[in-house]
């Protein structure tokens, strides 16, 4: 990005390459093969020190350890050339590789964890279109990366490590397939079901994703009736037009299917949204708070405590007040509701997005799970999905996405935080302002709550208009209510 005036040059600090979930940017540009190689052997690297804290043996060379990584993708064209390189890479640092092919995210994390292995890695860019592509990493136990080992994985691969000496002879890393990794995972989610899903007719956008095979027979195996829409990847389509980001096809299944519920996933399942019988919209909020409920009455919701990001709607928090369900909140990224988790010992925790994780079952978000878990609520009590979620009174709620050059000086400059301020006196205690860099896209997010939708959206509007002229825009910003 270019400065007006003057002849001297500026040296700015390299951006960080981890963004909220991982390394992601369009593939073969942003993310060549070259970085995805050079990210992969500095994590092998990094983990075969033995610095990550993960159990090991045998030796990459130069003494250090010889790591397993579990490696798994979505199945979007580009995944196969970043496969490549990133096993190559890996395996040229001494890592043994264990290749899963096409599944969830939360699956790779699952077998990751089964298998005893240092690390995960997923190529995968989630919910972003097809010409995007991302890695992300797990460390041993299936648990995703703090910010520290982030950090040296980084520093690794900005100051040259992973370039020779490299280990030769037997040193360098083997290749090997898990041919029945789907399965393992598929048995996994369907013995956690608490209750038959037999009576219960759903519709699920796979998003073309990465879930497309598994999804429905995990859920027909649980005993409900199947519509499955979008589960016919061919590495183009996915999430075109479909899954969470898309939800208007599955409410249209739902009701031409007189289905008791739609389940809509994004492309790599790691988290899902719903839509009632109706084709009302169900949210991540709504969701987390018939989950609680359902886990406080079986006794199951740790300290009757519910993690949630900053980002979660007022009426969420109202719900959990009433049920006497504390709530404890942290930065958006559900890797630091992950995080919470596990140093408080919680049983439950997401985000309004449909990241939901439930620790007793899975390390990461897994949407299948989720749903598998809401579904099963609804066969237990006899009620609908629209009376489930009826305990949250949304908010209304207004998020608008801007893109611009450069999020992070945008979203901390001085007029925006003005702009911000004097939002959030107008508002005072009816309503609240988020506004943040992404960490996924080159966007500024500005969240509105507030009494009515208009209030909401003229605010955000306000907002918008602010960051736009402090920042020449990419294209144009989108509102819509958030989910």
């Amino acid at each position: 990005m270019g400065t007006a005036g003057g002849t001297a040059a500026r040296t700015e600090a390299p951006r960080r390459l981890f963004g909220t979930d991982g390394v992601r940017g369009v593939a073969n540009a942003d993310l060549s093969p070259e970085l995805a190689m050079a990210v992969a052997a500095a994590a092998a690297q990094v983990f075969g020190t033995g610095t990550a804290g993960s159990a090991g043996g045998g030796s990459a060379g130069g003494g250090s350890r010889s790591p397993t990584a579990v490696v798994g993708r979505d199945p979007r064209a580009s995944g196969e050339m970043l496969d490549a390189a990133v096993v190559a890479g890996l395996a040229s640092a001494g890592a043994r590789v264990v290749r899963v092919g096409i599944l969830p995210t939360p699956a790779v994390a699952m077998l990751t964890a089964q298998l005893g292995a240092d690390l995960g890695v997923v190529i995968s860019a989630s919910h972003n279109p097809m010409p995007d592509n991302g890695i992300k990493l797990f460390a041993a136990g299936g648990h995703k990366l703090p910010d520290q080992l982030e950090d040296a994985i980084e520093q690794a691969v900005r100051h040259g490590v992973g370039q020779p000496p490299r280990p030769t002879g037997v040193g360098v890393g083997r290749v090997s397939d898990l041919p029945d990794g789907r399965q393992r995972y598929v048995a996994h989610l369907v013995g956690s079901a608490p209750h038959s899903l037999a009576g219960l007719r759903v519709v699920v956008d796979c998003a073309n994703g990465a879930a497309s095979a598994v999804a429905p027979e995990i859920y027909r195996r649980g005993g409900a009736d199947v519509v499955a829409i979008h589960a016919e990847p061919d590495g183009v389509n996915i999430n075109d037009g479909c899954g969470s980001t898309h939800l208007a096809p599955l409410t249209d299944a739902v009701t031409s299917y007189r289905a008791d519920l739609g389940i809509a996933l994004d492309g790599d399942a790691d988290r899902l949204l719903a839509v009632d019988a109706t084709g009302a919209v169900v949210d991540g909020d709504q969701i987390l708070a018939v989950l609680a409920l359902a886990m406080r009455e079986a006794g199951t919701l740790t300290k009757d405590t519910l993690v949630a990001t900053v980002m979660s709607n007022q009426g969420l928090r109202l719900a959990l007040a009433v049920a006497g369900i504390t709530l404890v909140e942290t930065q958006v990224g559900d890797r630091y509701v992950l995080a919470e988790l596990r140093s408080s010992g919680l049983a439950l925790g997401g985000e309004q997005s449909g990241h939901v994780v439930m620790p007793a079952y899975a390390t990461t978000g897994d949407g299948v799970l989720t749903g598998l878990h809401l579904m099963a609520r609804m066969a237990a009590t006899g009620r609908s999905l629209a009376e489930l979620a009826s305990v949250v009174t949304r908010l209304p709620q207004v998020l608008v996405n801007v893109p611009v050059a450069d999020k992070h000086a945008v979203a901390a400059g001085p007029a925006v935080a003005a702009a911000v301020a004097t939002a959030e006196a107008a508002l005072g205690e009816t309503g609240r302002v988020l506004l943040r860099p992404s960490g996924t896209e080159s966007l500024v997010r500005v969240m509105v709550e507030a009494p009515t939708e208009a209030a909401a959206r003229a605010t955000a509007e306000e907002l918008a208009a602010v960051v736009r002229a402090a920042s020449p825009p990419e294209g144009r910003s989108a509102a819509s209510p958030p989910g």
